[in-house]
């Protein structure tokens, strides 16, 4: 009981205020002790009124994940694409929380029209979101701009999402998307993330981990765990982690994974399977590194436009 409402406070050391919803918990909690008789109400009892209470409200989340495993929805947990990341989002339906992935893509080319956010120009990003993209641009500028101005035109996207997006929590993921297409190493797609920026390349804490967490959880789990799946989550979140069974005892047997990251750099290594590379004083990077390979990608495209005035 005590477990739920940290989970509802949303943190390891602190409880909710709510009293009135957890009366409530306790009450259908009561219910299942004296079907079976039982002199008190244990935690198997509190189980079944959260599990119950889950099935009353997360009809939305069903039809989603339905259309996720029949394919309708792109979302697929194993092999690795270039330009593609797996992001995290909340979605609320009543007063029923729950995480869901999107594909995020981006695709580059020649031009000086920046990072475009493709959500903005059709008016479904909220200013939080769009204050996110921005970092994103100012971080891109301060790692690759500092011999040679920044040539590039790209876009940005929530693949199949028709509402509006808010917040900045996607924005890690929005970069290892860019990151990705402009230096043509793929990503792995077993792995989705949440995370936020800031333009020097930390990644902030977001809310909602634990449904976020749990949302991909269960898209895996439906489409079959292969033991290599988890999410990656900004470190400043751990003491945030408060995780159903099913995900805690996924994660202690191996079939699911939880990995922190501190900076932008750590997240590349991990998605991508090679360092980002350490930026030298003349402004460049060493080879065999990603940043390497962004570094001479922007580099042809300064050369295109150049060679065309």
């Amino acid at each position: 009981f005590l477990q739920e409402m940290a989970r509802w406070a949303g943190s390891k050391k602190k409880l909710t205020g709510r009293l009135g919803q957890a009366a409530d918990l306790i009450r259908e909690a009561g219910y299942y002790a004296i079907q079976e008789r039982a002199s008190a109400v244990t935690e198997d009892h509190l189980r079944q009124a959260l599990k119950a209470r889950e099935f009353r409200a997360n009809l939305y989340e069903e039809k989603l994940h339905q259309l996720v495993e029949d394919g309708q929805i792109y979302i697929q947990p194993f092999g690795k694409r270039v330009g593609v990341v797996h992001g995290l989002s909340v979605l609320t339906s009543g007063d029923y929380s729950f995480g869901i992935a999107a594909r995020i893509t981006a695709n580059t080319f020649v031009g000086q029209a920046g990072v475009v956010n493709i959500e903005r120009e059709v008016e479904l990003s909220g200013p939080i979101h769009e204050k996110g993209v921005l970092i994103l641009s100012g971080l891109l500028a301060s790692k690759f701009a500092q011999r040679f101005p920044l040539c590039l035109s790209a876009t940005i996207t929530f693949e199949q999402t028709y509402s509006l997006v808010e917040g900045d929590s996607a924005s890690a993921a929005e970069y290892f998307a860019l990151i990705s297409e402009l230096s043509g190493v793929p990503v792995r797609q077993d792995l989705a993330v949440t995370g936020s920026i800031n333009q020097k390349g930390e990644i902030q804490p977001i809310g909602g981990v634990n449904e976020k967490i749990e949302g991909f959880f269960r898209i895996c789990k439906r489409m079959g765990l292969t033991g290599t799946q988890g999410v990656i989550i900004p470190e400043a979140n751990i003491q945030n982690l408060m995780l159903r069974d099913e995900v805690v005892e996924a994660v202690r047997e191996g079939k699911f994974h939880i990995y922190t990251i501190k900076t932008v750099e750590d997240g590349i290594e991990l998605l991508m399977g090679e360092p980002a590379g350490e930026m030298t004083p003349e402004g460049d990077y060493p080879e065999g590194t990603i940043y390497r390979k962004v570094m001479k990608r922007l580099e042809e495209y300064r050369e295109r436009l150049d060679s065309r005035g």
